[in-house]
């Protein structure tokens, strides 16, 4: 779910969110509603593989879903932005179901039914929810392992914004690089979500430095967020940079850019050191599929025998959420976030917040990289703006208005008067 090339597998099914007309009948399930036999649920559908107009806002009346055993019902308040879902639209992301489809890996919002055999979610809870498709709707069924309580004091925003990115951040720190105290790192992206999520979890490990690649307009932010050196990638060379402060290199490289830039990262690891490779943002350099960026991308990835990394001492990994098939982990892991999230020692980052009718000015925003953290959706209609007041209803205001302070003056000077 990082945003990266994949193997041709599919996913598995069970994980996907389904939309409730597509939901099997089974009995003993809580119905939304039980005077109503159908529903109506905006939804954000990929209808082909193109440009920001490929997404369209649907709004589909289907019959009112029944559960199956082990499933719950979710009205979805807050979905998450990925970059996983700029390659989808562009066919480049391998476990989307193929188009029409709607999108969205991660949501939070309030369970409405459950079906037989839950008996850890009730009605009226607040949930996070995952799955490999099928977020971005109004209304959700997934299973209920799906679905993860939020603390109280978190809100719906924080609760879309936190699974997808900081389990990415989470698995790759500290499965696969093993970051330790004392230990060094460069987090590309580092004001993304992956990059704000990563620089945070970071930060609970002790005397931890962080090299991080961003324009320098988000330079202050990053450094207030934990960024030990801010490199600016547009002006610089981040290898260079590095050098100059660190000439051994850096312990760990978490790498979502990809083509030579996994390279780049490989040749600056100390020996011992890890690059974890999770996505292929090189790939993507415009609205639509780009194959002569493809190309490039493909002709300078990194190439490595066993022998040259037995050599070098290094650690090559590749990190891809939507193969991750260990439900398991993904359990514990986001146990072990939300423990961090009750603790303060880390607290999704919200950059903006879109209604599901601009969801072409979101992919936007991330897309030239304007965000500072997450982009949000809102399923929930946006609300018609209040009509400007054109000049003369101004004028008219103001000239009642002062009518109405000469009528207050007047009769308080014929009180006096009389007094």
């Amino acid at each position: 779910m990082s945003g990266k090339d994949a193997p041709s597998e599919q996913p598995q099914p069970e994980q996907e969110a389904k939309t409730p007309a597509e939901t099997p009948a089974s009995p003993g399930n809580t119905p939304v509603n039980e005077e109503k036999t159908s529903i109506s649920c905006r939804a954000l559908v990929l209808t082909g593989y193109g440009g920001y107009d490929k997404i369209k806002l649907q709004v589909k009346t289907m019959p009112k879903p029944e559960l199956q055993s082990g499933e719950v019902l979710v009205r979805v308040k807050a979905c998450g932005l990925n970059f996983a879902e700029l390659m989808g639209r562009q066919g480049l992301y391998d476990p989307l179901p193929s188009p029409p489809v709607t999108m969205g890996m991660e949501g939070a919002g309030v369970v409405e039914a459950v079906g037989p055999e839950v008996e850890d979610k009730k009605v009226g809870d607040r949930v996070i929810v995952l799955g490999r498709s099928g977020i971005w709707q109004e209304v959700v069924v997934v299973p209920a392992n799906r679905a993860i309580i939020m603390p109280d004091q978190m809100s719906f925003e924080e609760g879309a914004a936190l699974p997808i990115n900081y389990i990415t951040a989470y698995l790759m720190l500290f499965e696969m690089a093993n970051i330790r105290p004392g230990k060094s790192v460069l987090i590309h992206m580092a004001a993304g979500g992956v990059g704000i999520a990563a620089t945070q979890l970071c930060q609970a490990v002790q005397d931890v430095t962080i090299f991080g690649t961003a324009s320098a307009s988000k330079h202050e932010t990053i450094v207030q967020g934990g960024v030990t050196h801010p490199i600016d990638y547009r002006t610089k060379d981040y290898v260079e940079e590095v050098r100059k402060i660190s000439p051994k290199g850096v312990d760990v490289v978490l790498d979502p850019l990809g083509g030579s830039d996994t390279q780049k990262g490989f040749n600056l690891l100390k020996p011992m050191g890890s690059i974890v490779v999770f996505g292929a943002a090189n790939g993507v350099t415009g609205q639509k599929r780009s194959l002569l960026a493809l190309a490039k991308l493909w002709y300078h990835q990194l190439s490595l025998s066993a022998l040259k990394l037995m050599q070098a001492n290094k650690a090559v990994c590749g990190f891809h959420l939507g193969y991750l098939k260990e439900e398991e982990l993904i359990s514990e892991t986001m146990n072990k976030l939300l423990e961090f999230y009750n603790q303060g020692k880390i607290k999704p980052q919200i950059d903006s917040r879109f209604h599901f009718e601009e969801v072409a000015d979101a992919m936007r925003r991330m897309h030239e990289r304007q965000n500072i953290g997450k982009v949000i959706l809102l399923p929930e209609p946006k609300k018609e703006e209040e009509k400007p007041k054109t000049p003369t209803e101004t004028v008219e205001k103001e000239e009642k208005t002062e009518a109405a302070a000469t009528e207050v003056k007047e009769e308080a000077t014929e009180e006096a008067k009389t007094e």
